[in-house]
């Protein structure tokens, strides 16, 4: 029997996986482990779509993808939270799966903890990439995998509303235009924009575009971008043109408020566009824009495919194929449409916007997004991200001013 040899687990990796041994996955596929794939010669891919079953479009792609190789796919889907867990304690067993697909944020915590193989060692191809975007991969100057597709946040606006307020939406090009675009629409009678900064990761998703917008740098919490970014919003909540409700709003409650048919704005993403087309009013979409004008980089969201170490290596070979078949411009077309992602290379982008001209700002932002461990920040980010979100929270709640939350929040990263 070939088992997998993987690299020395670091302690904090072995500390969650203490931590979650007795915990349980929900699987689409037949539960079969790792090591006893190889048994019989199938390859198995473990995926955070527990949605999609057995007769779905997804796994029929990964068995005929499988079928390409000349292998049998052996497949389980695990709830997004609870993958990272399963795949640091397969890795400690020596029974990881062939291929791993995970949140992109998460794979440079199992690259650091030695889960990961890089594409130097299986060689997979991640030419046709984009730099920015295959970036949320990376750490140490190395690639741990490829992008299966890419979601990011942008503006949703209501036409209907910014029309009686007498706004032109070609006009909003920075923040100065956007904040008077708000003013207007107050006047009007009507809600001015609303998002999510609510006390968790959200809330810092949400903020990146507007910190990021300003020019900030998140291994600098406390500059003066900084400060601009968060005093935008605050001052937003303290002229009215954003609810006070932001504060705890999740990104589905502050959807249900745009919804509502009475704001103007609202930041969200791309897995919001089904539920925009039965709003029951007109909609456009813009993109975040930054401080001075031009788009601000988003955070992107979407998964990465990885290949997790191996002690034979010989089975890269068959897995490269499985992975390039699975990111292959023909599937990641229909992948990234069942997902509503936008795709992580040019040429399929092109693709997706003659078929669908709406999905042109979707496709800008995500050129202009950045990964959240970006900038070599790998395992640091989850650290700065909390203490972030606390200061958007403080400053938004009053108990702050932007300036004295953010010092603090640079103070306890420090």
């Amino acid at each position: 029997m070939n088992r997998f040899t993987s690299r020395p687990l670091t302690a904090t990796a072995m500390t969650v996986v203490a931590l979650t041994v007795g915990t349980t996955a929900c699987s689409s596929g037949d539960g079969t482990t790792s090591a006893t794939a190889q048994d019989d010669g199938s390859y198995t891919i473990w995926d955070p779509y527990p949605q999609f079953d057995k007769g779905s479009d997804w796994a029929k792609l990964l068995d005929g993808c499988g079928s390409k190789a000349g292998v049998k796919i052996k497949r389980t889907a695990f709830d997004t939270s609870d993958l990272t867990n399963k795949a640091l304690l397969a890795a400690q067993q020596d029974n990881s799966p062939d291929v791993l697909i995970l949140d992109n944020p998460v794979v440079s915590t199992l690259a650091e903890a030695g889960v990961l193989s890089t594409t130097d060692e299986n060689k997979v191809d991640t030419s046709k990439v984009d730099p920015n975007l295959l970036a949320a991969g990376q750490a140490g100057g190395k690639t741990y995998g490829t992008p299966i597709g890419a979601n990011t946040l942008a503006l949703y606006y209501n036409k209907d509303v910014l029309k009686a307020a007498g706004v032109d939406i070609a006009s909003v090009k920075g923040w100065k235009s956007l904040t008077a675009a708000l003013a207007k629409v107050k006047k009007a009678g009507k809600k001015g924009i609303t998002f999510s900064a609510i006390g968790t990761e959200e809330g810092s998703f949400q903020f990146l575009p507007w910190f990021w917008g300003a020019g900030a740098k998140l291994t600098e919490l406390g500059s003066s971008q900084a400060v601009s970014a968060l005093s935008l919003w605050s001052d937003w909540l303290k002229k009215g043109y954003a609810p006070n409700s932001v504060i705890n709003n999740t990104q589905t409650t502050s959807w249900q408020e745009f919804m509502s048919g009475d704001y103007a704005f609202a930041e969200n993403g791309t897995w919001q566009l089904a539920g925009a087309e039965k709003a029951g009013f007109d909609y456009g979409v813009l993109p975040v824009p930054g401080a001075d004008g031009g788009n601000a980089a988003a955070p992107t969201g979407g998964e990465f495919v990885t290949v997790p170490v191996q002690g034979d290596t010989g089975r890269y070979a068959t897995t490269r194929k499985l992975v390039s078949c699975l990111t292959s411009t023909e599937n990641l077309y229909d992948t990234d449409t069942t997902l509503s992602y936008v795709a992580p290379t040019s040429e399929v982008q092109d693709k997706q916007v003659a078929t669908d001209a709406e999905l042109k700002p979707w496709v800008e932002a995500v050129k202009a997004a950045k990964g959240r461990t970006s900038d070599d920040l790998g395992t640091k980010y989850p650290r700065i991200s909390e203490q972030l979100w606390k200061a958007v929270q403080s400053a938004l709640s009053g108990s702050k001013s932007p300036k004295e939350a953010l010092t603090a929040a640079q103070d306890a990263v420090k």
